[in-house]
């Protein structure tokens, strides 16, 4: 057992444990419930909960998920303004550590002309290759090419 000072008293019985923390005005906690003897400590239980709350709050706040952002690209008549213009953003995700995911869909006609949408990939992954490395090459899926990047360790 361990006092509300941080002192180690030893191994003694739960009866006189409990007449301690009641004599402090404190709870008895156990802390090592797998250890033998089990290891218990005098403290403010609703105290030690609010910090560890609140260390578990820091802890997430610090983790970063990963989400999946989609950049959609219209046609693949697309103009060099307008594809720079996505290209910042797809940029701008990738250095927050997220992946992204670039798509194209096909309307109508345009689907003969697939091979120009997969050069319109290839050209945003060779302008990317400093800050992404391509996770999935460009597939079609239905009417919709799309290709998936993911950020680069730096």
């Amino acid at each position: 057992m361990i006092d509300a000072a941080g002192e180690q008293i030893g191994v003694i019985d739960t009866t006189e444990a409990m007449s301690m923390a009641d004599s402090s005005d404190l709870d008895l906690v156990e802390v090592a419930p797998e250890a033998r003897p089990p290891v218990c400590r005098i403290m403010d239980y609703g105290k030690f909960r609010f910090d560890k709350e609140k260390k578990e709050k820091e802890a997430r706040k610090k983790t970063h998920s990963v989400q999946l952002k989609t950049v959609r690209i219209k046609t693949a008549n697309i103009s060099d303004h307008d594809l720079e213009y996505r290209l910042g953003h797809i940029r701008g995700f990738l250095g927050e550590g997220n992946r992204v995911k670039v798509s194209m869909r096909f309307f109508g006609r345009m689907m003969a002309y697939k091979d120009r949408g997969r050069e319109v990939f290839e050209e945003v992954a060779k302008k990317m290759e400093d800050v992404a490395a391509v996770d999935q090459l460009p597939q079609m899926e239905g009417r919709e090419m799309s290709m998936i990047l993911r950020p680069i360790a730096a």
